[in-house]
């Protein structure tokens, strides 16, 4: 079961997945499968600049909360950017990038984590 530390960090990541208009937020807690990491966070983006801003915005927010990265992918390409911080392992994708590699579907034996986030943002 994720741990309280894990669903932390996980309301700061969709906060400020939500703050920079991610979309389709999906929590998975993997820890069973995956002793190393508690939870997964899936974001879509509408862009590559709105996958890299997304991916940027929460990197900033957990390091500020005093969380450390411990490893980041794909953002050059930013079309799939993950960012690993230990217990959370964040996914942000393309829109397309989302539809092709399913992880929902990979990982469909795990439980769903509640995402709430708190901010409000304005209407596109």
């Amino acid at each position: 079961m994720a741990s309280a530390e894990s669903l932390a960090m996980l309301k700061i990541a969709a906060e400020a997945a939500d703050a920079k208009g991610g979309e389709d937020l999906v929590a998975l807690d993997v820890s069973e499968p995956l002793p190393l990491v508690d939870v997964f966070l899936l974001v879509t983006g509408r862009s590559e600049r709105n996958v890299a801003a997304i991916a940027d915005e929460i990197e900033d927010r957990l390091h500020e909360a005093g969380h450390k990265r411990l490893r980041r992918e794909g953002r050059a390409e930013s079309r799939w950017v993950l960012l690993d911080f230990g217990d959370l392992v964040v996914h942000v994708f393309h829109q397309e990038e989302r539809s092709f590699y399913a992880l929902e579907r990979l990982w469909k034996d795990c439980p769903v984590v509640p995402v709430e986030v708190s901010t409000t943002r304005p209407e596109d």
